[in-house]
Order: C-alpha cells, then sequence, then structure tokens
C-alpha cells in the first residue's frame, strides 16, 4: 500500500466500524454518575454486574453510533488511545450507517453484529461482521469501563494494525497453481496469509491494475496488508505459483483432524513447494515459520553425520541399550523399546532408539552436526529465497549436553515442518534444492545452495528410511503407500505438555511432506496420518 490516494486512516491500537443504531437516546452522564460513591459509601468492587455490563454496553454503542468520541472513549478503560480512534473514525473513515445488534451477554461479554456503510466518492458498500466487547471494573475509579481492544473493532485487527481506504499500491493478483488452476484463500483457508504476501511482493510483476479497497495494515509485524472489502474493481494479475491443488487439497483436509497442526510438501526433484497448511486458531503460518525441535525426524541429518565422520554406516554397529550417558546427563528411549547391544545403525534408526545417537555424541565435534545441516542439507545458514518468509531451520554448536540432545532432535535444534521435508527430499535426492513456491526468475531472487550429500551417504539414508517405512516406527501409517517411500518418526518433549509434540516426515515417490501437531504424541500419532495422507495424493 502506499501509492495513489489515501482515503481515510484508523491508525494505533484499532479501528472501528462500530454503531449503536436500536439504543435510541442515552443519557451519558447518567451512566457515568451511576457508579461514583459518596457520603461513605464503600466503591464498587469485584466484577461488573450484569446491571452495570448492559448500561455500559449501551451507552457505549449509543455514543459511537452518534459519532460522539468523547463520550464513547470515557466509557473505556483507555479513554486517550480511544478518543482519538474514535474521532478518526468519525471524520475521516467514510464509514457511516451504524447499526449494532447485541447478543446475549456472557458474563462480562458481549457479542454483537455490525452493520455499516464503506464509502469512497460516488461508490459504497456495506460491510457486516460480527464481533464483541468486554465491560471490566476500573481500577482507580471502580467504574464498569469498556475494555478497549483491536479486536472489538474488527476480530481481524491486532495491536499496532490500522484500517485504511486508499487505492491499492499492488494490484490484486489471481494465484493458480501448476496446472493453472485458480487457487483461493475461500477454498484453501491456509493459503490466506501467503497469498496475501505474493501480492505484497509480486502484485505490481503480474500484469494486474490496482483498485480502491479497505484493507488491514499490519504496521508492527511488518506483514502484508488484510484486504477487508474491494470499493473499486482493479484487474487482477495471474500469478503462477509450484502449487499443486490436488496436493493442497489432501494436506489441507489432513490437517483438519489435528488442532495445532501444520504440514508441507515439496519436490526432490526441483524443490519447489508442492503444498502447505495450517490447522491453528492463531493463523500463523507455522508450516514455514515455526521453530520448534523436531525430535527423532532430525535422526536424519545425526545418521548423515555419523556416516560422514566416518563413525559408522548404515551397517555398522550402533549399538541400542536401554539408557546413555553423556556430559553427566542420562538419556533413554522410548517406553517400551527392548535394547539391542548388537544393533546396526539400520536398525537403530529404524526403530528411533534415542541412547544408540547418544553414545556418539562424545565422538562427534561440537560443530559437526551444526556443519552438516548447513553444508549438506542448506538448513540453518538464514538465505533460503522461497518467495515469502519463512524460517530456515537452526541447528546450533553447543558442547555438554546439548550436544547429544541435538542429535535426537531436542536441546537448541529447532525446525519447521518445510526444514524437514527439504531435508527428506535432499536425503532422497542427494542434492539439496532450496524450496521455492514461485519461480526464482520472476524477481531475480538468487537459491540458496549447500554442497548436498555424497552417493554414498544418499544411498544409505534412503535404504534406512525406506526400512523405517517399511518394518519401523512408521510402518503403521506408511503401509499401503506405493511407489519409493521412506520416512522418519519424531517426538518432542516439551517443557508444560502433557504430550510431546508429534513429528513425522516421508517420501513418496517425487514427493516429500513432513508434518508436525503440537501436544500430538508419538510420530505416528498425529503427524504421521497428515503426511501419509498428504503423501497419498502423489503420482
Amino acid at each position: 500500500m502506499g501509492r495513489g490516494v489515501r482515503v481515510a486512516v484508523i491508525s494505533g491500537v484499532c479501528a472501528t466500524m462500530l454503531g449503536g443504531a436500536g439504543y435510541g437516546m442515552y443519557n451519558i452522564a447518567s451512566a457515568l454518575s451511576s457508579t461514583t460513591t459518596g457520603g461513605g459509601t464503600a466503591a464498587p468492587t469485584g466484577p461488573p454486574s450484569r446491571e452495570e455490563v448492559e448500561r455500559t454496553t449501551r451507552a457505549f454503542f449509543a455514543a459511537w453510533e452518534k459519532n460522539q468520541p468523547d463520550e464513547a472513549a470515557a466509557l473505556t478503560n483507555f479513554p486517550e488511545a480511544a478518543k482519538t480512534l474514535l474521532t478518526a473514525y468519525g471524520s475521516d473513515a467514510h464509514i457511516t450507517d451504524l447499526h449494532v445488534t447485541p447478543g446475549k451477554a456472557s458474563g462480562e461479554t458481549v457479542p454483537f453484529q455490525v452493520k455499516a456503510t464503506v464509502s469512497y466518492g460516488e461508490r459504497s458498500r456495506p460491510l457486516a461482521y460480527a464481533s464483541r466487547l468486554t465491560v471490566v471494573r476500573g481500577v482507580n475509579s471502580h467504574r464498569p469501563l469498556v475494555d478497549w481492544d483491536p479486536a472489538l473493532v474488527h476480530p481481524k485487527l491486532g495491536k499496532g494494525d490500522s484500517l485504511t481506504v486508499e487505492e491499492s499500491a499492488t494490484p490484486q493478483i489471481e494465484a493458480v497453481d501448476r496446472d493453472g488452476k485458480v487457487l483461493t484463500k475461500e477454498e484453501y483457508p491456509s493459503l490466506g496469509p501467503v497469498l496475501d504476501e505474493l501480492r505484497k511482493r509480486y502484485g505490481d510483476k503480474a500484469g494486474g491494475r490496482s483498485g480502491v479497497e479497505l484493507v488491514i495494515r499490519h504496521t508492527e509485524s511488518g506483514t502484508a496488508d488484510t484486504t477487508l472489502m474491494t470499493l473499486a474493481k482493479g484487474r487482477a494479475g495471474k500469478l503462477r505459483t509450484t502449487l499443486s491443488a490436488g496436493a493442497q487439497a489432501a494436506a489441507e483436509a489432513a490437517v483438519s483432524n489435528y488442532t495445532n497442526s501444520s504440514v508441507a510438501a515439496v519436490k526432490p526433484s526441483t524443490g519447489e513447494i508442492l503444498a502447505f497448511a495450517n490447522h491453528r486458531d492463531d493463523g500463523f503460518n507455522a508450516a514455514f515459520l515455526g521453530e520448534l525441535a523436531p525430535g527423532s525426524t532430525m535422526k536424519i541429518i545425526s545418521a548423515a553425520t555419523l556416516i560422514d565422520s566416518g563413525l559408522t554406516t548404515a551397517s555398522g554397529p550402533a549399538p541400542c541399550p536401554p539408557s546413555a550417558v553423556s556430559q553427566s546427563q542420562t538419556f533413554t528411549n522410548l517406553k517400551n523399546l527392548a535394547p539391542n547391544e548388537n544393533a546396526t545403525l539400520s536398525e537403530s534408526f529404524a526403530r528411533s532408539c534415542n541412547t544408540a545417537f547418544v553414545k556418539f555424541a562424545d565422538s562427534v565435534r561440537p560443530d559437526s552436526l551444526a556443519t552438516e545441516a548447513a553444508q549438506r542439507f542448506g538448513i540453518g545458514r538464514n538465505d533460503w529465497k522461497v518467495g515469502v518468509p519463512s524460517f530456515d531451520g537452526r541447528v546450533p554448536a553447543p558442547d555438554g549436553p546439548d550436544k547429544a540432545a541435538g542429535l535426537i532432535g531436542q536441546g537448541q535444534v529447532q525446525m519447521s515442518p518445510l526444514n524437514m521435508a527439504s531435508v527428506t527430499a535432499t536425503a532422497k535426492t542427494g542434492t539439496f534444492r532450496q524450496p521455492v513456491i514461485v519461480p526464482l526468475g520472476l524477481d531475480g531472487r538468487v537459491a540458496a545452495t549447500a554442497r548436498g550429500l555424497s552417493p554414498a551417504t544418499s544411498q544409505q539414508l534412503r535404504v534406512m528410511m525406506n526400512r523405517t517405512a517399511r518394518s519401523g516406527t512408521a510402518a503403521g501409517v506408511m503401509a499401503g503407500l506405493s511407489g519409493t517411500v521412506g520416512a522418519k518418526t519424531g517426538s518432542a518433549e516439551v517443557d508444560g505438555q502433557s504430550r510431546s509434540n508429534s513429528w513425522f516426515t516421508g517420501y513418496r515417490n517425487d514427493m516429500a511432506a513432513a508434518a508436525m501437531t503440537e501436544d500430538g504424541g508419538h510420530g505416528i500419532d498425529a503427524a504421521g496420518p497428515i503426511v501419509a495422507r498428504v503423501l497419498r495424493s502423489a503420482g
């Protein structure tokens, strides 16, 4: 945004589109005086009563509808901010004909429906949405007051956001998948934030023409503007992405069954992102930006480190004792995992034996894992040019107990599902190809590079991952998937959670996918079914 004619801006904590139609005249002075005390009567304490909630809400809506910012602001617990924003709303926002219909109060919270009109020149559009407010008792005044919150004004407003009617700086885009199918946030909800970001970055390169819009500008977070309404249509430009509509539909359906879940899928032969999805209340794109310990899925990089360091091979020794000690810290395995002092690396990998990897901690250098991740898998260097914001993984080089913890994906190691999908793709092909969602040539981006794996190391990783998928910890969810397959399960313990985070990554033919479910349990409990469902969409 920023080019063209700005019609109205409501900045700061909120912007407002509310009114109080249906309430009629109300004596606000009476509402204010009703909470005063005198003659020694004690000031009221505790939560506001039902009568106080109703009276305060009614007065607030009435003042708001009549464009009386002083009176409305006086009924909030942040009157300075409220007055500034409500004044700007009334004089500049071009939002009129306000009607508010309150719902049934739940304690101190009152839901309500908003109807209004947004105007620009001779154009006008109706605006309708649902919101809610909460009445609290003033700390010093003891009066019932509206708790001022950006989401009160519109549920998509956050801290520092502003509401603006202006000519858009970038045209709308019509994003299409790799086969030309149109992708919309209505059909694929997880695409919403990314489509906004793609428009911000590439709208002026897609051949479109700007329109006039009501948008939320996310000033503090720096993320792309959120369009609420188009008053004057421009012409959308067509932007081709690497996504596959079929894979995207599978990803959306897969995460819908598991709260706080994310998944990402890439094409190993090219690095192109085929799909991603998130099932979260906060709208955060954790598939690309999540920063969480990946648990035993990290053993793909750890196994490569052991092989490339000459410490063992897939068929070489990697004993699996019941416990292992490193730097005075004791590590154990998941329950019901029988120890095997004669295990090979392939067996310990397929059974996800923690102690087998921990026993190598004293033999690897403090920087071995970080170097392998960066130089072979392209992880942790903060140089990916995906086309939208992404987290590129973090693999520190600590000494002490965290060195052993890192080998099993705990400690300071952090990944996103996109990171782990890329790691899996590298393991399958031996070549690191930085993930992309739009072609590099669209804006001259230079992709990150890494050495990749030797043919011998890549071949051993494929053998171990195939064993895991066919007869190891991943077999339960990978059963029935035809073609060339491989997988790795993971679970990462998190302080304060009753269960670990569930991780799973795998490949089938020319698709690699990884998923994470917070508080999801073992890898096969939640993340595994998500990945398996996405991989079924692979040709």
